[in-house]
């Protein structure tokens, strides 16, 4: 060949070679390390029919499936759930759309393509057999989940929902909602079905698809006393600290003033000043409004409120959020004062509430919530222990010790004082109005059992009447954790 021809053949050859090199190296980024991305990709028409071409792994607590895979055809499996309605907020549901609660949390881990199940899984994609997803268990006791539901289900509320905590570790023992739904209808693999059985579902107006005890917000009323109190122990109070009561409050700027409740009257919220356990056990609203619009005022609840985790999508299993509570953060003492009774913008979840109840038994820390124990290979090999991990500390250990005493109170002596010789050791009522309704939202926050008091809970049931009514509720459910479900 001429020297010319040669210099063109040999720039061809290494152009070529570039390009195969690029194409290996796109090829092996593709399949390497993007392949999830779009398996995972909403665009991907594949990807709803592959997913149920998979063997999902269980969901299981206290040794029961909760959550497994059926198989319906030569190719395809669908998805079922046990108890449904009441683990409903544990599970989730796995629907032709998409997916929910721990089906959504650790989706990879149960279809098997999670990196922890590489090695376990590896001897399956050798010789070619379908690679089974691995078992996540949940942190619920079964026992208690059911007690709770059934209870929440009978109260005759119109929504309700209960959280139970361990406060040493922040693992979810109870989670419960209602109206609820059964994940079974919406698991169908028939599309026309499923679609029309989330169209129901929606259009239902107090929406059983959204669980209540993590992502829906209502006003703590008076249990929100417990965040306002302990900023007034983070500002130097004492339990035994004088405090101001009497039966009316105007904030400055205020044109109503805001009063004690009428069945207070002649009691000792009438007095100008009291202890400081004693306005928590008998639920003054003039004393903590008179704390959030003036002293220690509404930058230190915000803060303290923030501590024990307002403000923030509280995260309970991978990628899985909770709503966010509310206190708001203002120089208007009225919207402070009325806030820090548990009403105005101040909203809460159940969950918020109970991490609340929970850093008073932990020495003042609040633990992250988690609902996932562990999660195991389909051989039986643990491959990830979930370990408690801190989320904050609101109070310290005195002021915790002083938070429980005056939870007690409210038992012993307050508001909460039907609840004596329950499993309940110290709690906080609330009650809060609803604008236009003619039903409460009725709060109780407690830790127990009384004599090894290990668990903090939370229940909201929406009804006529006073928070004290979701007392036992919440006594049922210490009564079952303490017997193990």
């Amino acid at each position: 060949m001429r020297p010319g021809i040669d210099r063109a053949v040999g720039r061809a050859w290494l152009l070529t070679l570039v390009l195969l090199i690029a194409l290996m190296a796109n090829i092996t980024y593709v399949q390497g390390f993007e392949a999830q991305n779009l398996r995972d990709d909403p665009n991907n028409a594949r990807r709803l029919d592959d997913r149920f071409k998979i063997e999902r792994g269980p969901i299981v607590a206290d040794g029961e499936r909760l959550a497994w895979s059926e198989k319906i055809d030569d190719e395809r499996y669908r998805r079922r759930y046990k108890d449904g309605p009441a683990f409903a907020p544990v599970t989730g549901y796995f629907s032709v759309f998409s997916q929910t609660g721990l089906e959504e949390a650790e989706n990879h881990f149960l279809d098997g393509t999670d990196d922890r199940l590489a090695t376990s899984n590896l001897v399956d994609k050798l010789i070619g057999r379908p690679v089974p997803g691995g078992t996540v268990e949940a942190t619920v006791d079964v026992g208690a989940q059911r007690v709770a539901y059934d209870a929440l289900r009978s109260a005759g509320a119109r929504r309700a929902a209960a959280v139970a905590l361990d406060a040493d570790t922040g693992a979810i023992l109870v989670m419960a909602s209602t109206p609820s739904y059964d994940p079974d209808d919406v698991s169908t693999l028939d599309r026309e079905r499923a679609q029309a059985a989330f169209e129901r579902l929606n259009d239902q107006p107090l929406k059983p698809l959204l669980n209540k005890a993590t992502n829906e917000l209502f006003p703590p009323g008076s249990t929100f006393k417990a965040v306002v109190a302990a900023a007034a122990l983070k500002a130097g109070a004492s339990a035994d600290t004088p405090v101001r009561a009497g039966r009316s409050y105007r904030p400055p700027g205020a044109g109503q003033a805001i009063n004690n409740d009428a069945g207070d009257i002649g009691g000792s919220c009438d007095l100008s000043s009291i202890p400081l356990i004693e306005a928590f056990a008998q639920s003054c609203n003039t004393t903590f409004a008179y704390m959030g619009g003036e002293e220690p005022g509404n930058g230190a609840v915000h803060e303290e409120a923030a501590r024990f985790g307002f403000g923030d999508r509280i995260e309970y299993a991978d990628g899985v959020r909770g709503t966010a509570s509310g206190f708001p953060e203002t120089d208007q003492p009225s919207l402070s004062a009325l806030g820090s009774i548990g009403q105005g913008s101040t909203v809460a979840s159940p969950l918020q509430m109970a991490m609340v109840a929970a850093a008073v038994l932990n020495d003042g820390v609040v633990m992250r919530p988690h609902l996932v124990d562990r999660l195991r290979s389909p051989r039986g090999r643990t491959v990830d222990d979930i370990s408690p991990r801190r989320l904050s500390k609101p109070l310290t250990g005195d002021q915790a010790d002083q938070m429980l005493d005056m939870m007690k109170a409210v038992v012993d002596r307050g508001t909460g004082r039907s609840l004596r010789g329950t499993s309940i050791l110290g709690g906080k009522t609330g009650t809060a109005d609803v604008e236009g309704a003619a039903y409460n939202d009725r709060w109780f926050i407690g830790v127990g059992p009384r004599d090894d008091p290990r668990y903090a809970v939370a229940v909201m049931t929406e009804a006529p009447g006073y928070g004290i009514e979701s007392g036992p509720i919440a006594a049922r459910i210490i009564d079952a954790l303490g017997n193990g479900g």
